[in-house]
């Protein structure tokens, strides 16, 4: 809403720089959500302070330093007859390292039992995710009719990243 939350209730951190000159006083919309803690640390400061940053607020999922919206796979699907408009996005961590798996329906019309097909439908939608994302996801092709469908808003993100 852009409004103030009270102490201790999440809510998205906004920046205001204080101590630079000659520029404006604004104020930084991060899209980050956490929450302020104002009782004593355990090292003896006193001070306000930030907990980690847990979820964002917008759809961006930030993975191996690239910045990935939803919506960008989307518009991939979208734009290749061959796929479904349904997908499913898996983000996980295995050792230290993000891992990005996009599920994709294949229409009914493409879905064949020939695994070079398949194989070659794979690859196109790969690079096309690559040119448009600038990162190489893990494309898994499922059948037709697969990704579970869901009342209201479709869930496109499963985020597995266990964040400490």
């Amino acid at each position: 809403t852009g409004e103030p939350v009270p102490e201790g209730e999440e809510g998205e951190l906004v920046i205001t720089p204080l101590d630079k000159e000659g520029i404006p006083v604004l104020r930084y919309r991060t899209h980050d959500l956490t929450y302020v803690v104002t009782e004593k640390c355990e090292c003896g400061r006193s001070h306000a302070r930030m907990k980690k940053v847990r979820k964002r607020s917008d759809d961006m999922l930030i993975i191996r330093g690239v910045n990935v919206f939803p919506s960008q796979v989307e518009s991939v699907i979208l734009e290749m007859p061959e796929f479904e408009p349904h997908y499913l996005i898996v983000v996980d961590r295995v050792n230290n390292t993000d891992t990005f798996q996009i599920q994709v329906e294949v229409r009914p019309d493409y879905y064949s039992d020939e695994m070079n097909k398949m194989i070659a439908l794979k690859k196109k939608i790969a690079a096309r995710m690559q040119s448009v994302i600038g990162l190489q996801p893990d494309i898994k092709i499922v059948e037709p009719r697969s990704i579970e469908r869901s009342m209201g808003k479709a869930k496109h993100v499963i985020d597995n990243r266990k964040l400490v």
